[in-house]
């Protein structure tokens, strides 16, 4: 009887193997999925965007100033938006020439100090 047994359980689990063998079939393989590349960030405005141009660069990046205060040698543009004001003060350099941006500050509308960077982007034209 044990002799019987064996042979059944055997031919249980050889039988499905050499079936799959003789027709020439494999498992497929398993591939894992594909992995997408994220796509390149989209650019973000920042100081370097600021830093060192005249008024018409900052006109270009922020549209018209809400605010233009000439003193002596010296200039400020503010620019406003929903969520932040930005001050941007240019000087003449030594050489003389066109005022460039040597400073900016960046609050939020009730006051207090916010991030120039952001500031700069989300105030910038897209």
């Amino acid at each position: 009887m044990r002799i019987i047994m064996a042979a059944l359980l055997a031919a249980l689990i050889v039988a499905p193997a050499a079936a799959q063998r003789s027709r020439g079939r494999t498992a497929p393989a398993v591939r894992p999925p594909a992995q997408r590349e994220a796509p390149p960030p989209a650019p973000r405005r920042g100081l370097d965007d600021v830093m060192g141009r005249d008024a018409r660069a900052l006109a270009a990046l922020f549209g018209t100033a809400a605010l233009d205060v000439r003193e002596g040698r010296a200039r400020k543009l503010q620019f406003l938006g929903a969520t932040c004001v930005l001050d941007a003060y240019l000087y003449q350099e030594r050489g003389g020439g066109e005022p460039v941006v040597t400073h900016i500050d960046a609050r939020l509308p009730d006051g207090r100090d916010t991030d120039r960077a952001s500031c700069i982007a989300s105030l910038s034209r897209r």
